[in-house]
């Protein structure tokens, strides 16, 4: 700056600051420094620090806190209420960090994992309701299906123009009817969809004493077998891309349905049919194939190098979401079946062995091949 004091009265201030490089207005400051900072005063125009902080209190409102603030600043005017511009809004919410997207501050209601068992029939049943192109875009018809999770035999389904909780009302009424339930007998398991939750179907199953459980939002895995279903029914080949009436649409179902209770042999039922399952006939039917297997045995034995075959196992109990109880339990069932096996071979190769807790039961059948056990043991 010295340089440019200098040079001024020859050339002149901005040709030497040019000259230089140097700013005028850094010439011009370092002519008169300040000896205290300036203070910067509020304009005249500006909210004050209490009314800043209002805003920041609306903005944050449970019903505000996911809108953005040109929808919170037209709900305000709506109700004659005028705090500041929506620019300014902007500028308080970056001043706080919040600018951003406001929908993750939102708080939603945190669901439990519905947890059902069923050990037989008209137990736990899941309905759920599936669109079905009709003949052209944006032209839908309506399934609606009930399903009992035991056996998954189809209990009631029927096909509308519109998804309508009436419908549903007299869907799962008739259904109830049909299948005979007592009251407090049943649990009616749904995801989160209007006609589920709707006032009618609610106040229909408290009357009939049936309990309803629903899945978590977004959450299919909740809902698997109604889910499964679905897919099974979507993916068979002669279902078409699009249904070109109402009455097609319920023409097939009524063909898939039968077929699906009557023939379809379910890999989750060890492929019996669901209709055995539901109706009890399921135990004939495996002594039937165990007879038959018996019998390709005795003829063949050198074929089967694993001994006696035996058809596949029904379960026992399925679940939604495995109750801990249930869990735990079997856990502990597997535990002691492996400590009687444990304790079997040791036995046999002349070990003494501890005393066992009485908790837990020796010599139950493990819930996995029996020879390969073995092999791990004698390992």
């Amino acid at each position: 700056m010295a340089v440019v004091r200098e040079q001024q009265s020859s050339f002149g201030i901005k040709p030497t600051c040019q000259a230089l490089g140097v700013a005028r207005a850094s010439y011009y400051r370092s002519q008169s420094p300040r000896t205290e900072p300036r203070e910067v005063g509020r304009h005249p125009r500006a909210l004050s620090a209490e009314e800043r902080h209002k805003v920041l209190g609306v903005l944050n409102e449970e019903r505000f806190c996911d809108q953005a603030p040109g929808e919170v600043y037209a709900t305000l005017l709506d109700e004659e209420e005028y705090l500041c511009s929506e620019r300014t809004m902007y500028r308080i919410l970056e001043e706080n960090h919040q600018v951003r997207e406001r929908r993750d501050q939102l708080r939603h209601p945190r669901y439990a994992a519905p947890e059902l068992l069923a050990t037989r029939s008209n137990e736990v049943w899941s309905w759920d309701i599936t669109k079905l192109l009709g003949p052209t875009k944006w032209t839908y018809f309506y399934l609606y299906v009930i399903l009992d999770i035991f056996s998954r035999y189809v209990v009631g389904w029927m096909v509308a123009y519109r998804e309508s909780a009436q419908l549903a009302k007299r869907l799962i009424e008739q259904t109830l009817e049909r299948q005979q339930i007592e009251p407090g007998k049943l649990t009616l398991h749904a995801d989160r969809g209007s006609s589920m939750t709707s006032k009618p179907v609610a106040f229909l199953l408290a009357e009939l004493g049936v309990t309803k459980t629903h899945s978590r939002p977004h959450v299919s895995n909740d809902n698997p077998y109604s889910e499964s279903q679905f897919k099974t029914m979507k993916y068979r080949p002669e279902f078409p891309e699009r249904f070109g009436s109402y009455q097609d649409a319920r023409g097939f179902c009524g063909e898939f349905f039968p077929w699906y209770n009557q023939e379809h042999h379910h890999s989750g039922l060890g492929f019996l049919t669901p209709l055995e399952v539901h109706f009890g006939q399921a135990t004939k039917r495996q002594e039937q194939r165990a007879l038959v297997l018996r019998r390709a045995f005795e003829k063949n034995p050198e074929r089967f190098v694993r001994g006696l075959p035996t058809p596949p196992a029904l379960p026992e109990q399925v679940w939604i979401n495995k109750p801990r109880a249930a869990a735990a339990l079997s856990d502990s069932e597997a535990l002691g079946a492996v400590i009687g096996q444990i304790d079997s071979s040791s036995q046999k190769n002349g070990f003494h062995n501890c005393p066992i807790s009485n908790d837990l039961e020796s010599g139950r059948d493990l819930p996995m091949d029996q020879n390969q056990v073995s092999e791990d043991l004698a390992q």
